[in-house]
């Protein structure tokens, strides 16, 4: 994967992939960085077969804005086989994975997909400066949580453990300094910076139990990922210290702390995410929720299995 700071970058890195007249994925309120071949609006990624049909022509696409633009531009590429720049406005870290997910029109999952064709990544601090407190918290304990589990899922590995560690330290120390002051320009590019090894960590190692509650969740009421991950992380840290504590202790070094868990809590905190009733979640629904969630792909990577009963017993605990 190629990794470029700064806008200024781009022009010159489309260069270097052949790449002339790219199909830009973005919402309303991007303008186009560099010429473009047409503009797809961030729409519901179930019209896939409708942007695809917008890509005739292009030789590329250029994704800019959250992980939604970027589900939407892989699950064209996937579709096309067209490379993709991304370049994130927020710290979700979709961009550093070729899998998507397809959501409708009210934002609910709808299934997902693979076989994107990741080329390049284009960080911009600059872009991030009006995240409002809900996003920028949410998505960056996405990241965090990235940072977490790479640690002990199956997948992990000596690379996924470097930019784990490096991620979560930065994403801990630089969040509170953001919620402080939003339009602290280093502070937003040191924690998007955290944000980007944590995405390469999840790259490198996969995802755990944590982020399966979390898109069983979202999934099911069209509820903000970020948010989902900031209420699930805990709980799915508790259930994994009896076979994992080694590594989480080596993440709550990282964060320093001596109690993670209770930091992630903390970090939580600071966008108003404290419990999964205040989304309007029925607690008649956490059975469902919790088999749903037993048979995703970050449960079965999860250091120790977890039954839907488990599931449904940590969802309780933040219900």
């Amino acid at each position: 994967m190629i990794v470029r700071w700064g806008l200024d970058e781009l022009p010159l890195l489309l260069s270097e992939l052949g790449i002339q007249r790219p199909l830009l994925v973005a919402s309303d309120r991007w303008t186009p960085p560099v010429p473009v071949s047409g503009v797809w609006s961030e729409v519901p990624s179930d019209r896939i077969v409708d942007a695809a049909q917008a890509a005739k022509g292009a030789d590329g696409l250029l994704a800019l804005g959250g992980g939604s633009a970027i589900d939407l531009a892989k699950a064209i590429s996937a579709e096309t086989g067209l490379p993709i720049v991304s370049v994130p406005t927020t710290y979700s870290g979709a961009e550093w994975t070729p899998s998507f997910g397809i959501r409708d029109h009210d934002k609910r999952m709808k299934g997902g997909g693979s076989g994107s064709h990741l080329a390049a990544i284009i960080y911009e601090p600059k872009l991030t400066l009006e995240l409002p407190r809900e996003l920028t918290v949410g998505t960056s304990l996405n990241a965090l949580a990235h940072a977490a589990e790479a640690l002990y899922v199956k997948g992990r590995n000596a690379e996924g453990d470097r930019q784990a560690l490096a991620g979560a330290a930065l994403i801990s120390e630089w969040l509170p300094r953001v919620v402080e002051d939003g339009q602290d320009a280093e502070a937003r590019r040191r924690l998007l910076d955290g944000a980007a090894h944590a995405g390469a960590a999840l790259a490198a190692a996969g995802l755990g139990l944590g982020h399966a509650m979390a898109q069983s969740l979202g999934g099911r009421y069209g509820l903000p990922h970020g948010a989902m991950n900031a209420l699930s992380l805990p709980p799915a840290l508790r259930f994994n210290e009896p076979v994992a504590g080694a590594e989480i202790a080596r993440f709550g070094e990282a964060i320093g702390t001596a109690d993670p868990i209770g930091r992630v809590e903390q970090l939580a905190r600071l966008g108003g995410f404290e419990r999964l009733r205040d989304f309007g979640v029925p607690e008649q629904d956490l059975d469902e929720v919790g088999a749903k969630a037993a048979a995703r792909p970050g449960a079965r990577a999860n250091p120790r299995p977890a039954t839907p009963e488990d599931i449904t017993q940590l969802l309780q605990s933040v219900w």
